[in-house]
């Protein structure tokens, strides 16, 4: 008898003493509530902790950074632009008590901060480009949201680490007529700068053909004076040669005339003998005694070679 009432007091006592003692790993807070009020200040210390069982009750709350998702946000830029946002939230319960008095779980605290964050990327982004939210000033249009949900989450014991826009888009139909419009602009351009190429090459291929007629024409004409010099030059020595040794002269243009007529070709020349043109033939002084009658002897002359025989 007195053996199984002491088993059934050990028993008790086992379990009130398992119901007295809570744990609080590192990743958690702890709250002591009695009667659904908060009678102690959190645990934030890993360890163990003692309570009056029955009467009071544990609430623990994450110590982690947690994640906030939210689903696809449908904004107007300051640019009149629909766009399509895809964000999200990182934050950690800075006070427990706060936290629990005004939204009491993770769930609700997601909930409410959503709808928090949804509120200040309208406004943020109706205030923003939709040129400066993807280029110009991402990161200054991030701070301001984040400053903003920081400040009202303070009132839900939530502390806002980070928010980030993982992408900022035109809604499919807007984004084909986007690319549309630009590849339209970049053909025009395309068009204008061909135009512009094709316009100074036929100018340089102009001022290049004027000025290769220009050096042409000066070159012929430079030619031509260089050509008139030196005929010019060589009348004066023929007539010099001529003035100094008049018998010389004529001998030399003998030999000319002899090198140029009897060449061998197409062109035939039938003389006398007694013709003049021989005259070096029968005398290397070129003393011929006139013969009677005609000098040509009644020779005949096929074509062109004679007016070498005159020179």
């Amino acid at each position: 008898m007195r053996s199984g009432f002491l088993a059934i007091v050990l028993v008790v006592v086992a379990v009130v003493g398992y119901l007295s003692v809570y744990v609080v790993h590192p990743t958690q807070q702890a709250l002591v509530l009695q009667f659904g009020k908060i009678i102690e200040q959190p645990k934030t210390e890993p360890g163990f902790y003692f309570k009056i069982p029955f009467v009071q009750n544990v609430v623990y709350l994450d110590k982690r950074v947690l994640n906030l998702n939210m689903p696809p946000l449908e904004p107007i830029s300051s640019d009149k632009k629909r766009l399509v946002v895809d964000a999200f939230a990182r934050y950690r319960i800075s006070d427990p008590v706060l936290f629990y008095q005004r939204v009491q779980n993770v769930l609700t605290a997601n909930r409410r901060l959503s709808t928090l964050l949804q509120s200040s990327l309208r406004s943020e982004l109706g205030r923003t480009s939709f040129v400066a939210l993807v280029r110009d000033d991402r990161s200054g249009v991030m701070d301001a949201i984040r400053n903003d949900v920081s400040a009202n989450a303070k009132e839900l014991g939530i502390e806002v680490v980070d928010v980030k826009i993982r992408r900022a888009d035109l809604p499919d139909a807007n984004s084909q007529a986007i690319y549309a419009r630009m590849q339209t602009e970049r053909q025009r351009e395309a068009t204008e700068i061909r135009a512009q190429g094709e316009e100074q090459s036929r100018r340089i291929r102009s001022r290049a053909d004027r000025d290769a007629t220009v050096i042409e024409a000066e070159a012929k004409r430079d030619a031509e004076i260089v050509r008139g010099d030196g005929d010019a030059e060589r009348n004066k020595i023929f007539a010099e040669a001529f003035g100094e040794d008049p018998e010389f002269f004529a001998f030399y243009r003998s030999m000319q005339a002899y090198e140029a007529g009897l060449q061998s070709g197409d062109t035939s020349l039938v003389l006398s003998p007694d013709s003049s043109f021989f005259r070096f033939f029968k005398d290397p002084a070129g003393v011929t005694p006139p013969a009677a009658g005609n000098d040509n002897g009644g020779s005949g002359i096929s074509t062109g070679a004679p007016s070498l025989a005159a020179q």
